[in-house]
């Protein structure tokens, strides 16, 4: 039996639309935040984000073990992104050019390599019911969680405690800030960087396997819509805090099932319109919270943008 459930259901839907369409921006913004702060820029990974989704359904597929897939698409993101750090550590190499290049080569060939991929259906991940005490369907659905949402949300503060109170953090800060300093004491620049792009490839491409493998669980060649090159932006709008990319991917994807909620209790005219509220939403936070004296505020200063 089905509970109408009225205006609530809006409040439901934009709660699974933050578990649900947030967890991909999560890895993928922690990713390029740990790049940043090491001094480099990765505008590649909307390709490792596509490239990691075609690789865990391919391999789930095979496999029948989705967790095998998001491993591999973990994997495929880690040499991405390292090729992406051993090209830009050659003399004269712009970063935002080779990531945008990469991300074409990596798109391109996801298309290619998935084309087998579109009709077959691979295993999906679990997830946990934390809605099992309710008798209401919306309620339960809101309330499915997915694994590797709950992996993200451990992650943000792990890294936000790494960066700020390990010695790795430090180094890793300190190659972002200044590479005199960092050479002073001896830390090979270079080295640090291509470390910290490769971990943030490897969490980018888990976050392509959420997508392919969970939600909405399938291979498509429209599957990241942006998703990659907007967790960019999130980074800014969170001023390289791993802690404030949790919130605002959490922001987005509340603002990403808006249309979809409304359409839920009978509001349907401007479903297409209300289907960019996350995009205009992002706009416009960019626009009221920057400012020409404060807008790269807390930006590494190595930083080729900042440079």
């Amino acid at each position: 039996m089905e509970t109408d459930l009225g205006l609530w259901a809006v409040p439901l839907a934009m709660l699974a639309g933050a578990i649900r369409v947030s967890t991909p921006f999560i890895f993928v913004s922690l990713g390029e935040c740990l790049t940043e702060r090491s001094g480099r820029i990765n505008l590649g990974l909307e390709g490792t984000l596509v490239m990691g989704a075609m690789s865990a359904y391919g391999v789930a597929l095979q496999t029948g073990s989705p967790w095998a897939g998001v491993l591999v698409a973990g994997l495929i993101g880690l040499l991405l992104g390292g090729l992406h750090a051993a090209i830009c550590n050659l003399p004269r190499v712009n970063d935002i050019a080779t990531g945008i290049a990469l991300m074409l080569a990596a798109t391109g060939l996801a298309f290619f390599l998935g084309k087998p991929l579109v009709q077959p259906k691979a295993p999906n991940l679990s997830a946990v019911e934390l809605g099992w005490w309710s008798d209401i369907p919306q309620v339960r659905s809101a309330l499915q969680v997915n694994w590797l949402f709950v992996l993200g949300i451990v992650l943000a503060p792990a890294l936000w405690w790494a960066l700020r109170k390990t010695r790795w953090g430090l180094v890793v800060r300190l190659a972002g800030e200044s590479v005199d300093a960092a050479r002073a004491i001896g830390v090979s620049v270079a080295w640090v960087r291509l470390l910290a792009t490769a971990a943030g490839g490897f969490l980018s491409g888990i976050g392509g396997a959420f997508l392919s493998l969970y939600y909405p669980g399938s291979w498509n060649e429209g599957l990241s819509s942006g998703q990659g090159l907007m967790a960019v932006a999130l980074v800014i709008f969170a001023r390289w805090n791993p802690l404030r990319c949790l919130w605002a991917s959490l922001l987005f994807g509340a603002a990403g099932a808006i249309s979809p909620a409304l359409q839920s209790v009978g509001v349907t005219q401007g479903y297409y319109l209300f289907g960019a509220a996350p995009y205009v939403l992002t706009l416009a936070i960019m626009i009221i919270t920057c400012s020409p004296e404060r807008s790269l505020r807390g930006a590494p200063a190595e930083l080729g943008a900042t440079r």
